[in-house]
């Protein structure tokens, strides 16, 4: 990887929950399935032997991502930061556009984020340009539909 793969200690606890869910229960609960059709002779035409195969695939597939991303992963707690006056990993954002149209972001890491509540991945374009920014800082962000330019006008992190 060519960044850190931060991510939060809630978000840790999803992805390791998700993990644990698709190979403690969901995985075991198809192996047989697969093993009672495989029993019943004819493999070419059994459904429930074809599609369990394949869900095996999918899940092998989904707990080898999720185990490359926790073990890359580096664990950070937003509320232990020390500068709470600049823009870090876990701060929440109030922003202002050029048409002073606001709107409020909490950096995350990109396995938690989630657009629709203001969660966006620590890799975005837009919490690039903020980190590292003040109140009262404007940066230039480049988006697809031409360069933005955010003030930046509260800056908050969680308590401990």
């Amino acid at each position: 990887m060519e960044h850190p793969n931060y991510i939060s200690p809630a978000g840790f606890a999803r992805l390791r929950a998700e993990y644990e869910q698709l190979l403690g229960e969901e995985r075991p609960r198809i192996v047989d399935v697969v093993s009672w059709a495989a029993g019943n002779g004819d493999r070419s035409e059994n459904g429930d032997y074809i599609y369990g195969r394949k869900r095996l695939r999918e899940i092998d597939r989904r707990l080898g991502w999720l185990a490359k991303r926790m073990k890359a992963a580096q664990v950070i707690d937003p509320a232990a930061q020390p500068d709470r006056t600049r823009v870090y990993f876990g701060a929440t954002v109030a922003i202002a556009d050029e048409d002073d149209a606001q709107r409020t972001l909490t950096l995350v890491g990109d396995d938690e984020t989630d657009a629709a509540a203001g969660r966006i991945g620590w890799s975005a374009p837009i919490a690039r340009a903020l980190r590292g920014a003040r109140v009262g800082d404007v940066r230039r962000v480049r988006l697809p539909v031409g360069e933005r330019d955010y003030e930046v006008l509260a800056i908050g992190y969680p308590e401990a």
